[in-house]
């Protein structure tokens, strides 16, 4: 075992225990893998612990699959970056600007409506008081939330994170294709890249080895988030994989395995500056350090979930650490980037 590896061992050891650590952590610099180790409870109640394999829902984390889908359309002739909304999807937005292209979309720039607006909300709970959760199983079922909705500003005027810009994206892959969305992810981006034991499972229809997501109350108890998040992952966000699988992922995407090299400059290219030093591309965030980059990331939060994978191209390092509590992954990221990236 090299030094780096020893140290971030120890490093990353001794946190999962002050921490109290759920979930799981894989880090791999070029073929060899540096780190994998998982704590926690999968199930509270059963005493089921996490392993590297269990698979964890990573919330908008999978905005990435989305992105990877609309590249290989683009490169299939079938839309171009630039291809306006109202053009590629057969659903009327009375108040949508219609300048409003699938570049848009996939920069957080469009403007339109969102269904959960983090500026006029802070508890994701809440949506689902007046729409059950559980009637929310394919995309068009989110439309009623923001299809009427109003533009927040001109498309390319602003950067506003948007969960709704990625259901239409969602949608048009597939008015394109024919094929429901998870199945076209499923088919097309977790099988070519060997990921095969992700998905996108319904809470009531859970496969083995997954972990339940755990929301801490004021007392100190614990709650699974089953009626916190919608029932069934899609285009926004609510994937299920494990810490290896994303690993997998971005060994295929910047091997060229999943689109076009064209289409992945462009999908890796800083669209937008967010603010300083951090810019977002087509799916996941792009950092920037005295002009190079420094990492491609990708993240997610829900409650009882939380999520961090990232590739750092002067290392040639992999991370994923995916949690089933709501806030655990980010001091692992943290310590590896203290420890590993930054030394």
């Amino acid at each position: 075992m090299n030094q780096s590896a020893v140290e971030i061992r120890q490093t990353l050891e001794d946190l999962m225990i002050r921490n109290h650590f759920s979930g799981s952590i894989y880090i791999k610099q070029g073929d060899e893998v540096l780190f994998e180790a998982a704590g926690g409870d999968a199930d509270r109640s059963e005493e089921r612990k996490n392993t590297i394999e269990t698979r964890f829902r990573i919330a908008s984390g999978c905005k990435l699959f989305t992105a990877i889908a609309i590249c290989q359309l683009v490169d299939q002739g079938l839309i171009s970056f630039y291809s306006k909304l109202s053009d590629s999807v057969d659903v009327t937005f009375p108040y949508f600007d219609e300048g409003v292209t699938i570049h848009h979309l996939l920069t957080h720039t469009s403007g339109v409506a969102d269904y959960f607006d983090e500026d006029e909300m802070d508890d994701f709970e809440a949506l689902w008081k007046t729409t059950p959760m559980y009637c929310l199983r394919n995309l068009e079922d989110f439309l009623p939330l923001f299809e009427k909705g109003r533009m927040k500003f001109q498309p390319g005027d602003d950067f506003h994170y948007n969960n709704a810009g990625f259901i239409l994206l969602g949608l048009i892959i597939e008015a394109k294709t024919g094929m429901k969305f998870r199945d076209y992810i499923v088919q097309n981006v977790f099988k070519p890249a060997g990921m095969d034991s992700s998905g996108y499972f319904a809470l009531d229809q859970l496969p083995s080895n997954v972990a339940y997501g755990y929301v801490e109350l004021d007392d100190g108890s614990w709650k699974t988030n089953q009626y916190s998040i919608p029932v069934v992952g899609g285009a926004d966000g609510g994937a299920y994989v494990t810490a290896p699988d994303m690993g997998k992922m971005w060994e295929a995407l910047l091997s060229g395995a999943l689109c076009s090299e064209e289409t992945l400059e462009t999908m890796l290219t800083p669209h937008v500056e967010v603010r300083e030093g951090v810019y977002y591309g087509y799916g996941l965030w792009i950092h920037k350090r005295e002009n190079q980059t420094y990492k491609y990331h990708v993240m997610g939060y829900d409650p009882g979930v939380s999520f961090h994978s990232a590739f750092y191209p002067n290392k040639r390092i992999t991370l994923a650490v995916p949690s089933n509590r709501s806030d655990d992954a980010y001091d692992v990221m943290k310590a590896v980037e203290d420890t590993l990236i930054d030394d």
